[in-house]
């Protein structure tokens, strides 16, 4: 517990310290976000803020938990995939955030495009769990054990990208993906360092710090925002720690809040091609809230204490499966 503390604490300080001359960098450089025509008109004053500070944030999490991971002597192959996992989706964020730049506009990546990349990044920690994981193709729950065998792979690439993506819509708010992730990741930190990895705790601390310093400079009104540089980091990250940890399952509640904004999507889509009408006012779901004149403070505080409670369900959850009552 004091190597998850100490991870936390220097995640979160690097990240606060990181953050004032990145920003002050985009600034210089003019590097803002674009907002969409469709959005929120409460959303135009974001309008030129600038974007891209997943970069800071990243860097403040591989930073702290090399240090924290070197201290616990815990550098160990399994660490590395985890964190190099994380720089590739970083690197494939801050492509899409760059076109948008470039393009001064909100046409990133195409889907598919993006997609691929998720996919492609997502094989490689899939590729360790084959070679190093003798439980390899089973999912467990409780007493319930899934057999996947060699549909695994395709199970757990869905599970990781599928987490980039929620994690990605969520991103919508000022603080709003930044509050929810800390809890998500605490979450994480407690289930792997009691059922799963020393290492993946210890990278799931390091987030939660990050993230909770990375608040100072996205609170409302933020001064920047991650982008898809952090935020399809980020969701990959909260997936990779699941699919390693093999708390797959576990993973619906630690990222309630990020599936309820995905189905939210998914929901509001499948309803106007069907019957050309929306279930939602817009979506994903923290837009609905808005136009139900909900304050974006409010938003955030709700949807974080959702988050928490999930989280902390969670793992009393875990506990209760490894104590045999489940």
């Amino acid at each position: 517990m004091i190597m998850l503390a100490a991870a936390f604490l220097l995640g979160m300080i690097l990240c606060l310290l990181c953050g004032v001359p990145y920003i002050d960098f985009l600034k210089k450089k003019t590097i803002g976000q674009y907002v969409k025509d469709c959005a929120p008109e409460a959303h135009a004053k974001k309008q030129g803020t600038p974007t891209t500070g997943g970069v800071f944030i990243v860097f403040a999490i591989i930073l702290a938990s090399i240090i924290t991971l070197a201290m616990a002597q815990r550098l160990t192959t399994l660490s590395f995939i985890i964190l190099l996992t994380l720089l590739f989706y970083t690197f494939a964020g801050f492509q899409d955030d760059y076109i948008k730049i470039k393009g001064k506009g909100n046409d990133g990546l195409t889907p598919r495009g993006k997609l691929l990349r998720q996919i492609a990044i997502g094989m490689l920690p899939t590729l360790y769990l084959m070679i190093t994981n003798s439980s390899f193709g089973d999912v467990a729950f409780g007493h319930c054990v899934l057999h996947f065998g060699w549909l695994y792979p395709v199970f757990a690439i869905f599970v990781i990208t599928g987490a980039s993506n929620a994690y990605n819509l969520t991103d919508g708010l000022d603080g709003l993906a930044a509050s929810t992730g800390v809890f998500a990741f605490l979450a994480c930190s407690v289930i792997s360092l009691y059922f799963a990895s020393p290492e993946a705790a210890i990278i799931s601390a390091a987030v939660a710090g990050a993230l909770a310093g990375f608040l100072k400079y996205n609170k409302p009104k933020a001064q920047v925002f991650m982008g898809d540089t952090g935020s399809l980091a980020i969701g990959g990250l909260l997936g990779t720690i699941a699919v390693m940890g093999k708390f797959e399952i576990l993973l619906v509640l630690i990222a309630g809040v990020f599936v309820m904004e995905t189905l939210s999507v998914i929901i509001q889509v499948a309803s106007f091609k069907t019957t050309g009408k929306r279930v939602f006012k817009m979506s994903p779901i923290h837009h609905h809230f808005e136009l139900c004149n909900w304050s974006e403070k409010k938003i955030v505080i709700v949807f974080a204490a959702v988050s928490a409670f999930l989280s902390l369900s969670a793992v009393v959850l875990q506990f209760l499966i490894n104590r045999g009552v489940i």
